[in-house]
């Protein structure tokens, strides 16, 4: 094998490997990858720094899906948010949306920004669910940047084996 065989070999190996790193964690991710919107006159700075327009549009909003015998419960991670950021709604008895705004706090007046990785604005993430849910006996908490949604299972038929004749 020459030397540019041997290049162009490693080259195609390391693309593969990106290629696959970028697959798994675009799967992994399904539906946290969230767009956050700015344009609320509290996400604007008036010191005319470019800082809003360095602020990540881009943002995960990641979710655990659980369920048992009774219940659904999601759990989404959003750290740096009040309980009253969000707005949680349940679309017929399988779709869970949740609504937020995670806002900008500037640290302080001096100084400026070197890195800004944090995604802030508006944001909707929603969640399929695996079976029909009850929103009258739902409830919802929000403790240590993690809101926790559990959804009680719509009531059926119970499963019945049918003979085989």
């Amino acid at each position: 094998m020459t030397k540019l065989q041997e290049w162009r070999h490693g080259l195609e190996q390391a693309w593969d490997s990106v290629a696959d790193g970028w697959r798994e964690m675009s799967q992994r991710a399904s539906g946290a990858l969230i767009r956050f919107r700015r344009g609320h006159k509290d996400e604007e700075e008036e010191d005319g720094d470019d800082l809003p327009y360095r602020l990540s549009s881009w943002g995960y909003v990641a979710a655990d899906l659980y369920d048992d015998d009774n219940k659904v419960v999601v759990r989404l991670e959003a750290p740096g948010m009040k309980r009253d950021d969000f707005e949680v709604e349940l679309i017929g008895d399988r779709l869970l949306s949740v609504q937020g705004r995670k806002r900008f706090e500037r640290e302080s007046t001096n100084g400026r920004y070197r890195m800004v990785q944090c995604a802030y604005g508006s944001f909707n993430r929603t969640v399929p669910l695996p079976v029909p849910v009850r929103l009258d006996r739902s409830k919802a908490s929000y403790r240590d940047g993690v809101l926790r949604i559990e959804l009680p299972k719509a009531e059926h038929a119970p499963a019945r084996r049918i003979a085989i004749h």
